[in-house]
């Protein structure tokens, strides 16, 4: 397939395709993260942020440049996640604002659509690094300089770029010495390649399964195949979870394996459905036990998608929500029906501000754990979004929390280093109020710099105190390893624990407290006062508490504080101060 031109069409199709390729990708790219911390990776918000775009193109009907441009770039922006989520939102900002006053895309055009978009990114990072994500695409963008006078087709062109953003991916090692350590090219840079190699593929006509593009309620891919289950009678429910998944089969899947898999399940559920693919198959039962469901499923491959709901809770739930809509209708018509009275009579009217009175300053902060976020309201924060390390959360959910702050200036608090950049994201897309994003990088520095704030400062001066807060906080935090890996010549393997400082990996062991303990002692020094410990959810007070002796006991003249947190994967989060 040859052509010197790209119409909208074309390139709506090809958007759809590199989603495509980087949601079926994106296990794999997180597998090439170099930390091995079971949190949400490169490859997962990378996706994320591509699919909050792509449900919304897959829906344009007769397709213009115009369109299509302001769809891809509105959504990616939004629906951007983690530092790599950003950056590719970049991209597609840079990039669909050069096509977007053009019926077709010619080759120079196309090249300078990709040089447009690699400024955009960088301007995006305060501190750019090469080797990453940013490197692949400038990479990508001075090929297609180069090449686009040539002779050679738009797909050609794109052949060659391709070819020569794998080679500056396989570079990335030597450009940072952590990746050549761990033995793996950049995530981030993986992940662009494959939303181009995804684009190529549309462009030349290759066979590209859409349907997997669905929104999902967090925004990302979809668990759900499509089968809806609004007009069931949930009132007396003879299987109460609905479950989901897709099987990733490991061996053929024959017309008896069906049948046979199909009859299992109809012996503890109903409402099967059951489809069939080459290399996939994608189950929906109701049952009222999920377990054996998997287990069987099991058997056959690995499982992805796997979604379980309690129907018997969602139907409370739903009858509950439809008798405060009908309390909440009928006070809105007792209101209204008092406002008319009040406005016939002479100054006896009144006006309702649900916003209530508009502060001078308000807060905004992301945690991730029941006991952080009482800790945060305790500080006055007045909305809190749930996310973190585990799940780093969207431009869009930033966005939602400013328009609930009824505010003039709200900081916001996003407490961990891949969120600052979403955080900056949603300060650039909000114009009616001032927002000043404090790069805290962890919880603790968060608490720190909250706890400097005074009210009636200038925005200016209460930045400064916050961030000189900051620097005198050294987080830490404990979890397990994932896989095996060295970093810093130290050598990990999986279910490891791990201490984990400001600047990267302090301590590895096998035993939490030890290792705790470990690196909590490279964290004190002579001019520490004070040690807080806030521990997760999969540890108990008392255990905490043991902690906290043994840490009174090493550095008696250290104050310690042990508080819950209830943060998932994380077993402690350690501030020394």
């Amino acid at each position: 397939m040859g052509t010197n031109n790209m119409e909208a069409a074309l390139l709506q199709k090809m958007f759809l395709a590199a989603a495509a390729r980087l949601n079926a990708k994106k296990e794999w790219i997180n597998e090439l993260n170099v930390f091995p911390v079971p949190d949400g990776d490169t490859g997962t918000n990378m996706t994320m942020t591509i699919m909050s775009a792509a449900d919304e193109v897959k829906k344009l009907a007769d397709v213009n440049i115009d369109s299509l441009a302001k769809t891809i770039s509105s959504g990616t922006l939004r629906g951007a996640r983690g530092n790599s989520g950003v950056i590719l939102s970049q991209l597609c900002r840079g990039f669909t604002r050069e096509i977007a006053e053009h019926g077709k895309i010619n080759k120079p055009i196309l090249a300078a659509a990709c040089q447009r978009a690699v400024e955009t990114a960088y301007k995006a990072v305060m501190k750019p690094k090469e080797g990453t994500i940013l490197t692949v695409a400038k990479g990508v963008a001075d090929k297609a300089m180069e090449i686009c006078k040539s002779e050679c087709t738009i797909p050609e062109m794109f052949a060659q770029v391709l070819e020569h953003g794998d080679y500056v991916l396989s570079k990335t090692p030597d450009m940072l010495p952590v990746l050549k350590q761990a033995g793996v090219v950049d995530s981030g840079g993986q992940g662009l390649m494959e939303v181009l190699k995804g684009a190529y593929d549309a462009l030349v006509g290759n066979s590209v399964d859409y349907e997997i593009i669905e929104p999902s309620a967090e925004g990302g891919a979809a668990a759900s195949f499509n089968i809806s289950t609004e007009n069931i009678d949930t009132s007396d429910i003879k299987f109460g979870y609905c479950t989901e998944f897709i099987i990733l089969l490991e061996k053929q899947f024959t017309d008896d394996d069906e049948l046979e898999f199909k009859k299992f399940l109809m012996s503890i559920g109903d409402s099967l459905v059951c489809v069939p693919d080459d290399e996939i198959v994608k189950i929906h039962v109701h049952t009222n036990d999920p377990g054996l469901a998997i287990q069987r499923a099991l058997t056959y491959g690995q499982l992805t998608k796997l979604k379980i709901d309690n129907m018997r809770l969602e139907h409370k739930e739903k009858l509950f929500n439809e008798a405060q809509k009908a309390e909440a209708a009928k006070e809105e018509e007792q209101l209204r029906s008092e406002m008319e009275a009040g406005a016939s009579a002479s100054d006896d009217g009144f006006e309702i501000n649900d916003d209530g009175e508009r502060k001078a300053a308000g807060f905004v902060t992301v945690s991730m754990g029941e006991g952080l976020d009482e800790i945060f309201k305790s500080l006055g924060v007045d909305y809190i979004i749930s996310g973190g390390q585990t799940n780093n959360p969207s431009t869009e959910d930033m966005l939602n929390a400013i328009a609930k702050v009824n505010a003039d200036t709200i900081y916001i608090f996003p407490n961990n280093s891949n969120i600052i950049l979403a955080a900056n994201q949603a300060k650039e897309l909000t114009d009616d109020k001032e927002i000043a994003v404090v790069p805290s990088k962890t919880v603790p520095q968060g608490i720190a710099a909250l706890i400097e704030f005074i009210d009636g400062k200038s925005t200016e001066d209460n930045l400064a105190r916050m961030t000189e807060a900051m620097a005198n906080v050294k987080s830490g935090s404990v979890t397990y390893a994932v896989r095996d890996t060295v970093i810093d010549d130290k050598e990990i393997k999986e279910n490891d624990i791990m201490g984990i400082g400001d600047a990267g990996i302090i301590s590895v062991g096998k035993d939490i407290k030890e290792t705790t303990l470990d690196m909590i002692s490279h964290l004190v020094d002579d001019d520490s006062e004070l040690i807080s410990i806030y521990f997760g959810e999969d540890v108990n007070e008392d255990t905490a508490n043991e902690l906290g002796d043994a840490i009174s006991a090493q550095f008696p003249d250290v104050d310690v504080e042990v508080n819950p947190g209830g943060q998932p994967i994380y077993y402690y989060l350690i501030s020394v101060e």
